[in-house]
């Protein structure tokens, strides 16, 4: 334990990861809490780093859901937390089978595929039509978000392939994101105890650093309040993008090398 909370070159990483995480929390969606992990990963091990940023996030999502509060849209979470629930018992069920690089593919492809689509959609001006709800569509993309939520804290993109397309203000975006990711973070705590995720050291770590947390959350909701949606939304699928193009690299890194 005191070899982490004592070692600077974990403090350079991990205090970076979680002002972006907490940008993310606070209304930037996953986009940019993706970017989290992978920075951590640089000095532990991507377990650990996941292991360390989950009591964060449950943090963070009780921040996030006080800013928000009030402030949602109930038909999309009552379309997508089922399919969310589902996602985390498949995760649950194949932990032992199922590799980190393999999720940073699947899940990086399918972001890069979301943006190219919308790429495609605004070259053509199409990109500001709202997409109805799909009950078929929100399981399928609730799901894929539950599972990669629990294998790697990568629920982002694929909520995102689901929700941006709707079209939301903002805010209401940014109010029904958060409400989805702390039923599933708060969910995930169960079976990442029972994997043994939790221990002295990681839980120190995670202590020392939620006061960063809780400040960049609330940062990042003050952002987003102030951001026209146009803005916003160019802003977020460009970042699906860079985060695409990091999840691939890294799944073809592991995976090749």
């Amino acid at each position: 334990m005191q070899d982490l909370i004592t070692d600077p070159w974990f403090f350079a990483a991990a205090i970076p990861s979680v002002i972006l995480v907490g940008l993310g929390k606070g209304g930037f969606g996953g986009a940019m809490a993706l970017i989290g992990v992978p920075v951590m990963a640089l000095v532990i091990s991507p377990v650990q780093a996941a292991a360390i940023l989950l009591p964060i996030l449950i943090v963070m999502d009780i921040v996030s859901l006080w800013t928000w509060r009030g402030v949602y849209d109930r038909t999309t979470l009552a379309y997508l937390l089922p399919g969310g629930m589902l996602g985390i018992a498949i995760g649950w069920a194949t932990a032992a089978f199922v590799t980190v690089a393999m999720v940073r593919l699947i899940v990086g492809g399918v972001a890069l595929l979301f943006f190219l689509r919308w790429l495609t959609l605004r070259i053509g001006q199409r990109d500001g039509e709202p997409r109805p709800q799909s009950a078929w569509r929100a399981t399928l993309w609730g799901a894929v978000s539950g599972f990669t939520s629990f294998v790697a804290h990568a629920g982002g993109p694929p909520y995102q392939v689901y929700a941006m397309p709707l079209r939301h203000a903002p805010g209401v975006y940014a109010g029904t994101a958060v409400i989805f990711f702390a039923v599933v973070n708060a969910v995930k705590v169960v079976p990442y105890f029972a994997l043994g995720q939790f221990d002295a050291t990681n839980l120190t770590a995670s202590a020392v650093l939620m006061p960063v947390a809780a400040l960049a959350t609330l940062a990042g909701a003050a952002i987003v309040r102030r951001m026209k949606p146009e803005y916003f939304y160019n802003f977020m699928y460009s970042m699906l993008f860079f985060v695409a193009a990091k999840l691939i690299y890294d799944g073809l890194t592991d995976i090749l090398g």
